[in-house]
């Protein structure tokens, strides 16, 4: 049999526009509770939302923004980023998520590479300082109209609307922008949404690549909106859910896994606080009665770790979703049944298939569901291709393609990078190792790039990984490539003890022996207190192996 499998569904794929989802969700559940920011103090029907997403969207085309303008976003989670959300999506704009740890020359190649109007930022995020940044890059911006910003290394932006009480010279507040909303521009957002189709960009997300400049995936309503509400039909989410998202919402998983799955099925949300922090989620998932959480496995293992863990009641939880990085089947078992989340299930994907291709069933077998990533979603289609593009046997290694709605626009201005991504067939190519067995269930083993191949043998970090996980002192591992002049490469662990917890270097090569094939043991080995990551939580090996080579004065292997 073929590694080849498409999902099917008594759903039909749903053609609307993100505003049209968003006043359905409003209409059919606005007096049920919608938005609840803690660290805001603020809990607000859908009704009300909607109130707040509407008065805002009429004072972004009070300002002049037109359909398809490019508008960013920079801040941390906040009730101001999710009426942005739908507030650009009814006004037509593209909204252009830029990370919150994004510094000068990241900012300004952000707004420049796709041609920023406007941008909506915070004030400060923890060191970060963002007007000061942006007052850096566009001096002009003190002394300028609001409005009117004419900036010689930001030639795009126009107006900056900053969130919060204080006012800046220069800028618009958040709540002035919302009491610009007058008939005339209440009007025209009813004029844009009879105009706007689904197929129309709604949404720049930068890919946080391990080398070159970030590329800004686009995305549609069509590819947010189906993605959204099969997450949560994956989940059986119902407009009694309460859904805890910790997980920033600049990304895929917290803007559209969390957020606008929420409003396809009429979920609460529920923001513990503006970034991640274990005990504000526990809290939250404990005051709120929250039945879902969502987080990355570094998240959850936080959690698990953290010294009042014990102390929050977690018993209203059921599912929830574990992604943006390989889940370890050990953390996966405890969140089951330390964390009260039987029906937890795993996704698997990439910003740009909008993001979610394979997730777990909440009623799959407990083998399948911590040891997979779940089966192909509703209307997708995958397949596992060797090198020379041919598709493999069931149970053989490959690098996994998609192809279907949720596959992105391409890469903004950038035809040629598009072209290397998705094919002439429209499969868009992922750079992970995949293998589907022959019920359809799919194991990520880990990326093309990221294989070592240590004296001809080809080896797979993620099974390492697994390995150590099993090690009662390891709390987190990551494993990778180094440069070796007699094997080509050599393995190398970073591992984090768990608290209290003492090891060796040998004493881990001893716990491998005999266990896995001896050119898997680590050959170098090393503790630390925290990893190189992504806001997304996912770890950097390519800085991992950059310091242990600067360390070990090692240099690339040339090869014939």
């Amino acid at each position: 049999m073929k590694s080849y499998v498409c999902g099917t569904s008594d759903q039909p794929l749903i053609y609307k526009t993100v505003g049209e989802a968003f006043d359905e969700c409003v209409q059919k559940w606005g007096d049920r509770e919608g938005l609840r920011v803690c660290h805001q103090d603020i809990r607000w029907t859908y009704r009300e939302l909607g109130a707040s997403v509407d008065r805002f969207a009429a004072g972004l085309v009070a300002l002049g923004l037109q359909p398809g303008d490019r508008i960013g976003i920079w801040s941390p989670n906040n009730a101001e980023w999710v009426i942005t959300q739908f507030a650009t999506a009814k006004a037509g704009l593209i909204l252009v998520n830029i990370n919150p740890a994004y510094r000068l020359s990241e900012l300004e190649y952000s707004l420049n590479n796709v041609g920023c109007r406007a941008l909506i930022t915070a004030r400060r995020f923890k060191s970060s300082d963002y007007l000061d940044m942006l007052t850096r890059l566009a001096p002009e911006l003190p002394d300028a109209t609001p409005g009117k910003l004419r900036a010689r290394r930001l030639p795009h932006l126009e107006t900056v609307i900053v969130i919060g009480d204080e006012r800046i010279h220069g800028c618009f507040g958040f709540d002035e922008v919302a009491a610009m909303a007058e008939p005339r521009s209440t009007g025209e957002l009813a004029v844009r949404a009879v105009a706007m189709q689904p197929d129309d960009a709604i949404n720049i997300q930068f890919t946080s690549g391990t080398t070159g400049l970030p590329k800004g995936a686009t995305l549609t309503h069509f590819n947010i909106v189906n993605n959204a509400y099969f997450v949560g039909q994956g989940m059986n989410f119902t407009e009694q859910d309460r859904l805890c998202i910790p997980v920033p919402l600049y990304h895929c998983f917290g803007m559209v896994l969390s957020v606008l799955t929420c409003v396809m099925h009429g979920a609460a949300m529920i923001f513990p606080d503006e970034a991640f922090e274990p005990e504000s989620v526990l809290r939250a998932v404990g005051e709120e009665r929250c039945t879902a959480l969502h987080g990355v496995p570094t998240m959850f293992i936080a959690e698990l770790e953290h010294s009042n863990f014990r102390a929050y009641d977690l018993g209203s939880l059921r599912t929830g979703i574990m992604a943006g990085a390989s889940c370890p089947i050990e953390i996966m078992k405890r969140v089951v049944d330390s964390m009260c989340m039987p029906q937890v299930t795993i996704c698997y994907g990439m910003t740009e298939t909008s993001p979610v291709s394979f997730q777990s069933g909440v009623d799959d077998p407990l083998d399948k569901r911590v040891g997979t990533v779940g089966r192909v979603h509703p209307h997708v289609q995958v397949k596992i291709i060797d090198e020379s593009g041919k598709v493999v046997p069931r149970g053989q290694k490959g690098e996994l393609c998609t192809r279907g709605y949720s596959v992105m626009q391409g890469y903004w201005g950038d035809a040629e990078k598009t072209r290397d991504a998705i094919d002439d067939c429209g499969w868009l190519h992922s750079g992970d190792l995949a293998v589907l067995d022959e019920e359809g269930y799919c194991n990520i083993v880990g990326r093309v790039k990221d294989m070592i191949i240590r004296g001809g043998e080809n080896i797979y970090p993620r099974e390492i990984e697994e390995f150590l996980f099993r090690n009662p002192k390891v709390q987190d591992v990551a494993v990778f490539g180094i440069p070796d002049e007699k094997y080509g490469e050599q393995i190398a662990a970073w591992i984090k003890l768990k608290e209290g917890e003492t090891s060796t270097a040998e004493e881990i090569r001893e716990y491998c022996k005999d266990q896995i094939a001896y050119y898997k043991v680590p050959h170098r080995v090393e503790f630390v207190d925290a990893f190189p990551m992504t806001v997304t939580g996912k770890i950097q090996k390519f800085v991992m192996r950059k310091e242990v080579m600067s360390k070990l004065d090692l240099r690339e292997q040339v090869t014939a």
